[in-house]
């Protein structure tokens, strides 16, 4: 096998179905993965447009009084819930890697940058052995090490490295990074992830909106009590709702990514001791919100429960236990 620098599209051989313990069986089908991934976006997408449609019949039902014989004609609220949900996803899909990139204030690669050139040369090398179009490249500006992808398809991806990944990292660690976050944009995780992203902040929003709207408008509400109670507990558990939605396609995928990256670059430990230097920095990654956070290739909001294992925190962690991960790499590194 020629080195990563010398391959070709023709170089890289069929993936295996059999991956390491801890990892699903069919992490190297890729065309599954591709399909799963859209099926889970359209799921993302009816979710997200059921729930704006919820509130707005809600705020209907419970202040103006829509389906009561003294209440409005029309659902004027849920329609306009409706064109925003749709205004929202449209945007998300073509322009969500992009408002990513900038709510967390990432720049452009600059080439003459010793140290970004490398990264450039690192990441043609991946994309070269993926046969992937070379994604749009940025770095953001932060002492905490870590990296993210995003984008709708291979065509439109963005693949982003924190400065203190830069520092941090060789070139055989940062190499193992950058082959897991090809490995997301080759699997068509980076669309799921980046709706989730930008659509959980809209959930988000609305919610509280809807909140003050049924307290502004409790002396003119004509709706019935009930109406009102079941609106106040959607309006109260949306923000855990669109968690763990958030959850529901995160944990699994970064599973499948280490694999296929070590399959990639024929070198595990690579990644496993990239990710072991990231699971031992101390501080968190300033500009990463909870929206935001199930983009990265590690947590970077630094919580115990993506540490641990079992039902609770499969519900709520974004990420598999970086021990775990690190476990199954290097058994793939001794297994080799």
């Amino acid at each position: 096998m020629p080195p990563a620098s010398t391959l070709t599209a023709a170089d890289v051989p069929e993936m295996p179905t059999a991956v390491a313990p801890g990892a699903p069986r069919s992490a190297m089908d890729f065309y599954s993965r591709q399909a799963l991934n859209r099926r889970r976006t359209l799921l993302v997408l009816l979710c997200f447009l059921l729930f704006f449609l919820a509130l707005g019949l809600g705020l209907d039902t419970t202040w103006g009084g829509f389906l009561t014989p003294q209440g409005e004609p029309l659902p004027f609220v849920t329609l306009v819930a409706v064109v925003l949900a749709v205004a929202m996803s449209v945007g998300a899909y073509y322009g969500g890697a992009r408002l990513v990139m900038a709510s967390l204030c990432a720049q452009p690669l600059q080439v003459e940058n010793p140290e970004h050139r490398q990264l450039f040369n690192v990441v043609t090398e991946m994309a070269l052995a993926c046969g992937l179009p070379l994604p749009q490249l940025y770095v953001i500006p932060d002492p905490a090490p870590n990296a993210l992808s995003a984008g709708r398809d291979p065509r439109h991806a963005v693949l982003a490295v924190t400065q203190g990944l830069l520092n941090l990292l060789d070139r055989e660690e940062t190499q193992g990074v950058i082959a897991h976050e090809m490995a997301h944009i080759c699997n068509r995780d980076t669309l799921t992830m980046t709706l989730v992203a930008i659509l959980f902040g809209g959930a988000v929003m609305l919610a509280d909106w809807a909140r003050r709207a049924l307290f502004l408008g409790s002396d003119r509400r004509r709706g019935n009590v009930l109406a009102f109670l079941v609106m106040l507990l959607l309006v109260a558990v949306t923000p855990l709702l669109s968690r763990l939605l958030a959850m529901a396609v995160s944990r699994q995928r970064e599973y499948l990514a280490d694999a296929t990256a070590a399959q990639l670059t024929r070198n595990p430990l690579g990644l496993a001791l990239a990710l072991e230097k990231i699971g031992a920095a101390t501080s968190p990654l300033k500009a990463a919100t909870r929206g935001t956070a199930h983009l990265f290739i590690s947590n970077p909001l630094r919580r115990r429960v993506d540490e641990q294992q079992g039902a609770l925190a499969d519900l709520f962690s974004t990420h598999p236990p970086l021990a775990q991960r690190i476990a199954i790499l290097r058994a793939m590194a001794h297994a080799s």
